[in-house]
């Protein structure tokens, strides 16, 4: 039988192509990645949106790129604009400005990247998706319990970052709830700032001062998360107030959790992040295959009916958190009671 021999150059070109052990070489698989930005991870509430969104892009085969922009608008923009030069197949941002954020939106127009608008909706931009927690829900949920607590009285509210819609969502939930007291004089609200980045020192700072402009005649502080809370009832505990003023709070953290045991905070509004994030991954993991996701709500940010995903949160207090909080396993109970 005769034998050919094939060219030095020929032959590295074969075995490229077929290997040189005779069987097709598999062309290389990109693996899939999902870039993540977020406000902040110096929250817990954030570090747990982090793990369970990643767990879950990782289950469907997906890696995640984490960005935090430490509450600088302009950072998450660079984080942003580097990742979509980097190639990102899809963005799912918290965003620190949600008016800002619209021009991250535009640059990854630009790319035909979708973007995810995850629990804080982008104003005035082409968002693919929304998800996040009925937030208007949650302002009505925080006041009704207050004025349940305290029907007659002054009011401070506490706002949340004024550059995040969801505080201001959250204030008009508030004030729905509120407008017939304030209108029948039985609640009066005596001071109604905001806290920048949602600080808890700016929190304490706006609640002493309510305080001094009030004569400590204050029955209930409205405030907007846990964060702001921690900030609030340091200003009552310095007002020797602590516990005797009914406040709210948002995102059933830890602390919070405490200070409910403890008498010092009267309620928190858990909003379960497990199926949020595992949500927002898949539909992420999806984008980045090319596919499209529908929203079953749509929501208004001021350029387009966004298609959105809302989830429903649940009003904690001392009488139902172990059947909440601790019976999903989002706290431990000896965490909680420090037992």
């Amino acid at each position: 039988m005769t034998r050919f021999r094939l060219p030095g150059a020929l032959l590295v070109l074969a075995c490229l192509v077929v290997g040189c052990g005779g069987s097709p070489r598999k062309p290389a698989v990109q693996k899939l990645t999902v870039t993540l930005l977020l406000d902040s991870l110096t929250e817990e509430r954030w570090q747990r949106d982090r793990d369970l969104f990643t767990e879950r892009a990782k289950e469907l085969g997906a890696d995640v790129i984490v960005k935090a922009a430490n509450g600088d608008a302009a950072v998450q923009e660079q984080q942003a604009r580097e990742a979509l030069n980097g190639g990102a197949k899809v963005l799912v941002i918290v965003p620190v400005d949600t008016e800002k954020a619209a021009a991250i939106v535009a640059a990854a127009d630009e790319k035909k990247v979708p973007v995810i608008s995850y629990d804080r909706l982008i104003e005035n931009a082409n968002i693919a998706l929304y998800v996040s927690f009925d937030n208007v829900k949650v302002g009505r949920m925080q006041a009704e319990y207050l004025l349940n607590q305290a029907p007659k009285g002054n009011y401070v509210l506490i706002g949340g970052s004024p550059t995040d819609n969801n505080a201001k969502l959250l204030r008009q939930g508030q004030m729905e709830m509120l407008k017939s007291g304030i209108a029948a004089g039985s609640v009066k609200v005596v001071a109604d700032p905001w806290a920048d980045g949602w600080a808890a020192d700016k929190a304490k700072e706006e609640t002493a001062a309510a305080l001094k402009k009030a004569g400590n005649k204050v029955v209930a502080v409205v405030a907007s998360n846990d964060n702001t809370a921690g900030g609030v009832i340091e200003a009552l505990a310095a007002a020797n107030l602590a516990g005797k003023v009914a406040v709210s709070g948002q995102d059933a953290e830890l602390a919070a959790m405490r200070r409910i045991v403890a008498g010092t905070q009267a309620m928190t509004v858990y909003k379960p992040i497990r199926p949020l994030a595992r949500m927002a991954a898949g539909a992420a993991v999806n984008m980045a295959k090319g596919q499209t996701e529908d929203g079953l709500v749509t929501v208004n940010n001021g350029k387009k009916d966004v298609p959105a995903r809302l989830l429903e949160p649940i009003s904690v207090d001392k009488e139902n958190m172990d059947r909440t909080v601790i019976a999903d396993g989002y706290h431990k109970q000896a965490e909680v009671y420090q037992k």
